[in-house]
């Protein structure tokens, strides 16, 4: 299987956790969409120095997984490429910001460190939380709450189209893979020289597919809004989001790590 079928292969998969029948995929889109907002909201307004602090702030999306069935090993198998660039966010802090904040035996912490560890958690905890958000609702049920929070149409219909047609690209990309393969056998990889015929078929093949689908919405009446369906989901979920809004607003006014050690330590 080449790279381009693998990748749309891990898209399908995503939609297939969307359907999955769990106590967090029965709530509300528009009371996940929310939470997940208030969430990275709070996470991202921690001071660059509050490590302990934020640290709480994982029980939130650990809490999503452990009820959604979805283990956390997923959500980093499936985003094994954005992890890498999240991780080097604050990479130079330790090289600018040299003051040493404490010290364990010999071994000193700067500032920077704390700083650059702070980033990375909170870049770690935002794509947890967006990706069980995305994870446990379909993208019509995300596209609908994003309207029903007066997002421009226009944005949600550019959202809802590059979901749902990158994967079509991607299994076009595959197939002229798979069909240049069989015209170059033994061959590794596309010929430098056929880089530009390649690219400018796919672009020409990616147009007219466009054109067709564009077409069938036309027909349909395609007047620039999506129409969603109205499902029944959970009663309880504006009871709990509003219950976890507040434990995040909680967190992030008290340093709930300190309180609880002081519990232990007299």
């Amino acid at each position: 299987m080449n790279r381009a079928r693998e990748a749309s292969s891990e898209i399908r998969s995503v939609e297939d956790l969307s359907k999955l029948e769990s106590p967090v995929h029965d709530l509300s889109p528009l009371s996940k969409l929310l939470l997940t907002i208030v969430y990275i909201a709070t996470v991202a307004s921690f001071n660059k120095y509050d490590i302990v602090g934020l640290f709480a702030m994982i029980l939130v999306p650990l809490l999503g997984y452990m009820l959604s069935g979805i283990s956390v090993s997923t959500c980093f198998r499936k985003l094994k490429v954005v992890l890498p660039i999240v991780l080097l966010v604050g990479i130079v802090n330790p090289f600018l910001d040299r003051g040493i904040m404490f010290s364990i035996g010999s071994f000193k912490v700067s500032y920077g460190i704390v700083s650059m560890v702070t980033l990375m958690l909170k870049g770690v905890f935002s794509l947890m939380a967006s990706f069980l958000l995305v994870a446990t609702t379909p993208i019509d049920d995300l596209c609908k709450s994003l309207r029903k929070i007066h997002m421009p149409k226009i944005i949600v219909s550019l959202l809802l189209l590059t979901y749902r047609y990158v994967s079509m690209f991607l299994d076009e990309v595959a197939t002229m893979t798979e069909s240049y393969s069989l015209r170059a056998p033994g061959q590794n990889g596309i010929a430098f020289k056929s880089w530009g015929s390649f690219l400018g078929q796919l672009i020409i093949r990616s147009m007219n597919k466009a054109d067709r689908n564009y077409g069938s919405m036309m027909l349909r009446g395609f007047n620039g809004e999506f129409y969603y369906c109205d499902r029944v989901f959970s009663k309880l979920s504006w009871l709990w989001i509003p219950i976890l809004i507040a434990a995040c607003v909680l967190m992030r006014l008290f340093n709930v790590p300190a309180l609880v050690g002081s519990l232990f330590v007299r």
